[in-house]
């Protein structure tokens, strides 16, 4: 079955120009064309773009989604691919999770310098801040 682009689009839950992007990023296959131009795409396509959102609400970039379409459509052994492109993926999630777990207890460290009274002209927080910046300078 052949669907246009604003089919397509609904039954993926994504924009037009996400389409349209991700034809000239070659995600998904080129269309082929009615006589009157609009776009027609095939079942594949609707599944590629689930495929496409699957994988980045995992977390990866589209240049990695890239990567990893070329792994799934390879004819060959793809599993041992695959299974590199997840452990580098996880291994950077953990790394983000160390970092944004260091910013959670500087956050939370600036947020316990104020004091309760807000109304005043010296702000610890600012002044907390203006330090830690000065003493990269000096160093």
């Amino acid at each position: 079955m052949e669907y246009r682009i604003g089919e397509i689009a609904k039954t993926c839950n994504v924009n037009k120009e996400t389409i349209r992007y991700y034809d000239r990023m070659g995600l998904i296959s080129k269309p082929t064309r009615t006589d009157s131009g609009y776009r027609l795409y095939s079942d594949e396509t609707i599944n590629r773009i689930l495929f496409i959102k699957r994988i980045q609400d995992l977390g990866f970039t589209l240049t990695e989604i890239h990567k990893l379409l070329g792994v799934a459509d390879k004819e060959e052994v793809r599993c041992a691919d695959m299974y590199d492109f997840v452990v580098h993926k996880l291994d950077d999630v953990r790394k983000k999770i160390i970092d944004m777990q260091r910013i959670e207890c500087m956050l939370t460290d600036l947020k316990n310098r104020c004091p309760d009274e807000k109304a005043i002209h010296e702000c610890p927080i600012i002044e907390a801040l203006m330090d830690n910046k000065e003493k990269e300078e000096h160093q």
